[in-house]
């Protein structure tokens, strides 16, 4: 989704289960990106989300690792 939507940062699992995602866009797609957290994709349960700004933050491309 976020390729999709023309962000940069990463996603990663993290030890205990959560998932951490940092992105960076025009704040139209992130607010979309934020939604579709709440969803996540087909097997995911979710059950919060955290946004918190991470100024300074770039990256070229989205990672998933």
């Amino acid at each position: 989704m976020a390729q999709a939507l023309g962000l940069t940062g990463y996603a990663r699992n993290l030890p205990d289960g959560r998932v951490e995602v940092v992105m960076c866009g025009k704040p139209e797609a992130l607010a979309q990106m934020r939604d579709w957290l709440w969803v996540g994709p087909d097997a995911a349960r979710v059950s919060d989300v955290v946004c918190e700004p991470l100024p300074g933050a770039e990256y070229d491309g989205f990672i998933l690792g």
